[in-house]
């Protein structure tokens, strides 16, 4: 009994010993199973190249086997129109996209995508959230819909218009079936748009086929990187916003279940994510109408666009009237205007 007592004292001096030596000598312990999601962006694989996959796979990478994020492609698992319910079930785990587009059940969801001259400059989103309080807003909205949790918002591309035929004029714009986002769409048909309703891969095949006259979805940069350029011969330098407003999403007991360095690791991939989509499209947009040879430039009077402009504030003014909530952020964006145009070159030319 002696000699079974002093046996176990040894092994468990041992034993000690060596975990502690495996802990020191170790740079990293997998201390639970690794944390996997599946992400769904609103891009096709061609944009969501520059749109999302750099930061996902910088996430990935960073995160050493403790967490890894599986990337989807628009309408790859879900259509877009259903990517908001989906996420809510637990069907996948996080989202990128518009609010507009995935159908959010929240009144600032109608300001997602390219709401109606929000913009002028990519830069504005930024500043917007993060200094003029949509930050704020959005969470408090999120926070009210439950299994669903806003995550960052952030910057793309200005809405132009590419087209079959040439817009010279607003008289051109009648009668075109243009593809496009749900509230840019209901805006546009004050000018004789018939906005229609797609899934995101079959754009270019009803381009093709006729089934649409043109695209008003992006900027020049995605035209030429998705090959819609391929399928259309005109593009209108006049946009109805300066720059898209996208944002990430997660299931709430997914994110939960995230611990606060990794979550702070998504974060700061987001915050990359949306700075290298400012500097792609920014360059992409000048490079492209300056040196792109697939697509003719025309333009609409300034003056005859200004009605244009000008309606947009009519629209806000038919938002504020949804909520308070729409109030606030409308009440948000005519200050921020106000603000710009005061300020002048560069921020806005007269």
């Amino acid at each position: 009994m002696n000699k079974r007592r002093e046996f176990l004292k040894k092994a468990g001096v041992a034993t000690t010993a060596a975990a502690a030596t495996a802990t020191i000598g170790a740079p990293y312990v997998k201390a639970q199973s690794e944390i996997r999601w599946r992400l769904q962006t609103y891009a096709g694989p061609a944009l969501a190249e520059h749109v999302i996959k750099p930061a996902i796979d910088a996430f990935n990478t960073v995160a050493k086997g403790q967490m890894h994020i599986e990337l989807y492609h628009a309408d790859q698992l879900v259509p877009t129109g259903e990517l908001f319910r989906a996420m809510q079930n637990g069907t996948i785990d996080a989202v990128q996209s518009d609010d507009d587009s995935i159908a959010a059940p929240v009144d600032v969801s109608v300001f997602g995508g390219y709401f109606p001259f929000a913009s002028r400059y990519s830069l504005d989103v930024p500043v917007l959230f993060n200094q003029y309080g949509l930050r704020e807003i959005w969470e408090e909205a999120y926070n009210e819909v439950e299994g669903v949790t806003w995550l960052s918002a952030g910057a793309w591309d200005p809405c132009n218009f590419a087209t079959r035929d040439p817009i010279n004029s607003l008289e051109d714009l009648k009668g075109k079936r243009v593809f496009t986002f749900p509230t840019a769409g209901r805006f546009l048909s004050r000018f004789g748009v018939v906005p229609v309703t797609l899934p995101w891969e079959d754009v270019e095949v009803a381009m093709q086929t006729g089934e649409l006259d043109g695209i008003a979805w992006s900027g020049i940069t995605e035209d030429y990187t998705v090959g819609w350029a391929d399928v259309t011969s005109y593009f209108l330098t006049n946009n109805i916003s300066g720059a898209w407003c996208g944002s990430f999403f997660a299931n709430s007991d997914r994110w939960a279940e995230v611990p606060d360095h990794l979550k702070e690791l998504f974060k700061l991939c987001m915050d990359s994510s949306h700075y290298y989509r400012l500097h792609w499209y920014w360059g992409g947009e000048a490079k492209l109408r300056t040196q792109g040879s697939k697509m003719k430039l025309t333009t609409i009077p300034e003056q005859e666009w200004k009605t244009v402009e000008d309606e947009a504030l009519k629209f806000w003014d038919e938002i504020a009237q949804q909520s308070d909530r729409s109030a606030r952020v409308v009440k948000i964006l005519k200050e921020y205007k106000e603000t710009m145009e005061k300020a002048g070159a560069p921020y806005r030319y007269s």
